[in-house]
């Protein structure tokens, strides 16, 4: 079990660090407690905790985090177009209430203004300055350096998910000002230099205790790199507020209504430093974090797959850089800590709360598309990301999940994010939804290979960026079998944009990934242009048949049957077996929790292939039932369209992954502060 240590404390209050309120406001908290608080790292550690716990409870999912997730071509949500939680993630700004996220944006400024007190507080310290002089890095230049970073994460989560918003605005020794809008440019080239001071003072993952549940000198590099990336990439920008770049130029893909999708000319600059400390972050400032590449389970090996092991047994992996901790069920003071990972994107589960599995959400789903033809047979990720099947919590039993756009959990929404389940747990969680403790993650050395794989390309070296994902891929398939080669500019750019949605599917990064590219929207475009010609290749012909050789039948034929506990939950597939491929699904034996002995498992026939009329008739024979598979999807292909990125009409359209900023920041900026992209001002 993973040592959690962040906890909703109430004695930090004694900091008097302040929170927002309804829109972004701070002032300076009194210094009178400050000395008695920060005596030691160990009392002062536990107000930075604050921090944390805040973060997770309120910052982290606030910005409505799991838009992030479905906002690409390969991701959609389960409910269709009649649900409004997805307008952010099909970039439909026109829909979103200019209050939507208000309690993320404020908890995000909220996290600021505790890390930015906090950090001058230590740095005041003669114990800190006294360890700076000495150039060692101790506990006191740690809490410093951490700090910094804390508070760099959150700006940078803002210009990620609001673009260009207010900045250093936190504990002013004055009355705040009317904010302003400030260069999300500005922001970058101001959060990599603080972080380029700060992280020196900080430890390695591994060393002085830090673990993967709080940001480290490995992290501070990786975030340096990520920023620098972003700096550095293709991005929608406004046009429509004068002198909000400054002396930045521009170069162009596509323009729009006071927006435009553009690249700073200078952008190598940018990718350099990226590329520096990305390669830090993965090799001499690495710590004790790695990519995962052998596994060491008996019968299994798919070490892709042990990463989110780690995370469903409690455990922190090895691969982790950072994640937000999490207690399992309540905390100790009787308060619930959401656990929202599992919930939000999790594999599919009607729910029961205390009897098998608990609800999940599962906010992911994985077009038909990308499951048959995105992923190689023989590549390992494609059963670990996607699942045809969900759990019925009322019984334990494995469901079939129908491939219809209309409802979450296991009711409906199609093939469900397979990377988190419950039945995976060695010891699965069942008294109540989003109590599960699993850590929210934040990043991983996979991801940090492939940011470093896109800034050696942007830089033209792509021989090395080739192999930084051919480093990945043998990861994925086992050997260097399937590894790329003669791959070269725009190509190569492209290429890794599609690794990034086999290995990251699910985790937030794909749509971001595909921005940074260039190539965004003519991707959605092609991808629904390609959908709907699978569609009518199904209404015509009965299946549709894709370059790797699979079939996406109109039909498939399903049976429950009882097998023996030791078979119900399923590793490594075993194509000849209807219960046992694809690998990752089946359902725990709840025996083992006291719980009545249901837990059918579904054999499946034909998922792959289209099957004979007389096979058919003998299947049907032997017991199973034949289903809509292909057809249900063709039926439901204009809700499919609509859900993948429907606000991109044409290759040439901007990309606007944004939130609105708040109404009550636009009105107390008296004028300085709008929203673009076609976001709401009121």
């Amino acid at each position: 079990m993973k040592k959690i240590f962040i906890v909703a404390l109430t004695a930090v209050c004694s900091l008097s660090l302040v929170r927002c309120s309804d829109y972004l406001e701070t002032s300076s908290p009194s210094n009178a407690d400050d000395r008695f608080v920060t005596f030691s790292p160990s009392e002062a550690f536990k107000i930075l905790s604050k921090t944390y716990a805040d973060y997770r409870q309120n910052a982290w999912m606030g910005t409505y985090r799991y838009n992030d997730p479905f906002g690409s071509d390969v991701e959609v949500y389960p409910e269709g177009p009649s649900s409004s939680n997805p307008y952010n993630g099909r970039q439909e700004t026109s829909m979103l209430g200019v209050n939507s996220v208000s309690g993320g944006f404020n908890a995000l400024y909220s996290t600021i203004s505790y890390t930015s007190k906090f950090a001058n507080i230590i740095a005041a310290k003669s114990e800190y300055q006294a360890d700076l002089a000495s150039g060692e890095v101790t506990d006191w230049t740690n809490l410093y350096g951490e700090a910094v970073t804390l508070r760099a994460h959150a700006y940078f989560e803002l210009t990620q998910h609001f673009g260009d918003v207010p900045y250093g605005y936190e504990n002013p020794s004055v009355a705040v000002p009317a904010y302003k809008l400030t260069s999300r440019f500005e922001i970058y080239d101001d959060l990599i230099d603080r972080l380029q001071k700060a992280e020196g003072q900080m430890y390695d993952l591994g060393q002085g205790g830090i673990t993967g549940e709080r940001v480290s000198r490995t992290y501070a590099n990786a975030l340096i790199g990520k920023i620098a990336l972003y700096a550095g990439s293709w991005q929608p920008i406004r046009t429509d507020v004068d002198g909000l770049y400054g002396d930045v130029q521009f170069e162009t893909k596509a323009t729009g209504s006071g927006i435009a999708y553009a690249r700073r000319t200078d952008y190598a600059k940018y990718l350099a430093i990226a590329e520096d400390y990305l390669s830090r972050a993965m090799n001499e400032r690495a710590g004790s974090s790695h990519l995962i590449t052998t596994d060491e389970r008996e019968g299994v090996d798919n070490p892709f797959q042990r990463h989110f092991q780690y995370g469903m047994d409690l455990e922190i992996s090895p691969e982790t850089i950072f994640e937000i901790a999490h207690l399992q069920g309540a905390g100790p003071d009787g308060k619930t800590i959401n656990s929202e990972i599992l919930y939000a994107f999790g594999r599919a589960a009607s729910g029961s709360n205390g009897t098998y599995p608990p609800k999940v959400f599962a906010a992911v789903r994985m077009t038909p598309a990308f499951y048959y033809g995105g992923f190689d047979p023989a590549d390992k990720r494609r059963d670990v990301s996607g699942c045809v099947t969900g759990l019925l919590g009322k019984t334990g039993d494995e469901t079939l999940l129908p491939l219809k756009l209309s409802k979450n959990s296991a009711d409906g929404g199609g093939i469900t994010l397979n990377k988190w389940d419950y039945c995976q747990m060695s010891d699965p969680f069942i008294q109540k939804q989003r109590q599960s403790g699993i850590n929210s993650p934040i990043l991983r050395m996979g991801t940090v290979y492939l940011m470093l794989a896109e800034a050696k390309a942007g830089l033209g070296k792509d021989a090395e960026a080739l192999g930084l994902v051919n480093q990945i891929r043998a990861r994925a398939f086992g050997d260097s079998s399937h590894n790329l080669s003669g791959l070269s500019d725009e190509e190569l750019k492209k290429a890794i944009a599609n690794e990034a949605r086999m290995e990251l599917f699910g985790e937030g990064e794909v749509r971001w990934f595909m921005i940074r590219s260039g190539y965004f929207s003519e991707d959605i475009v092609a991808t629904r242009t390609k959908l709907q010609a699978i569609a009518d290749a199904i209404k015509a012909n009965g299946s549709y048949t894709f370059d790797n050789g699979l079939v996406f039948p109109a039909y498939i034929y399903t049976k429950q049957v009882v097998l023996p506990a030791e078979d119900m939950l399923v590793k490594s597939g075993d194509p000849t077996s209807e219960t046992h491929w694809p690998a990752w699904r089946g359902v725990y034996d709840f025996t083992k929790k006291g719980l009545k002995a249901q837990g059918h498992n579904t054999a499946i026939k034909g998922l792959f292939e289209s099957v004979d009329d007389a096979t058919a008739a003998q299947l049907v024979a032997d017991g199973y039932t034949k289903v809509e598979w292909g057809l249900a999807f063709a039926n439901d292909i204009d809700n499919v369209l609509t859900m993948v990125v429907s606000g991109i009409k044409n290759s040439t359209d901007v990309p606007r992954p944004y939130w609105p900023i708040p109404l009550e920041t636009i009105t107390q900026s008296k004028g300085k502060v709008t929203n673009g992209y076609g976001l709401p001002n009121q």
